[in-house]
């Protein structure tokens, strides 16, 4: 799996280096080949996430993260040579501000956002109770893989 950062949002090789780990989780948690795989991210600031938000969802608010799937389920994959999933917009400042309210560390709260948008490329969907159960446990197998479980972090809400 390959990641494109936005050379405006460079991340700490750490951060980067567990979401390359995540991303590989999930792709192969749907039986894919990562290093077939790539996906874009962006790092914005709340005005601009707000500024997408509103474009893209119609919700005048700031959000933690957007994902913009370039495809709309698995099967439209198409192979022979790099598949670029999508692209991620994370706002770190909102990240920041649930790692706070979750009561565990930005890092956390990042992978899990990354996470999330990965499986949101990957076709998921929270519209309905029986999607959002499906995303939450995927979300939450790569996590304990990640060793940053609900129950690794002692507690139970946990974003």
């Amino acid at each position: 799996m390959f990641i494109y950062f936005d050379t405006d949002s460079a991340q700490e090789p750490e951060i980067a280096k567990s979401m390359q780990k995540a991303a590989e989780l999930c792709a192969q948690a749907e039986g894919l080949d990562p290093s077939d795989l790539s996906v874009s991210v962006t790092f914005v600031d709340t005005e601009e996430i707000r500024r997408l938000n509103l474009e893209y969802r119609q919700k005048d608010e700031s959000t933690d993260v957007l994902s913009f799937p370039q495809f709309e389920s698995l099967s439209d994959l198409r192979g022979g040579g790099e598949i670029n999933l999508g692209d991620v917009v994370i706002c770190r400042a909102v990240a920041e501000e649930q790692a706070r309210e979750y009561g565990h560390s930005p890092e956390r709260e990042l992978l899990y956002l990354f996470t999330h948008s990965m499986f949101h490329l990957l076709g998921y969907d929270h519209l309905e109770e029986n999607q959002r159960r499906a995303m939450r446990l995927k979300e939450e197998a790569v996590m304990e893989q990640m060793g940053l479980s609900r129950k690794d972090m002692g507690g139970d809400n946990l974003g």
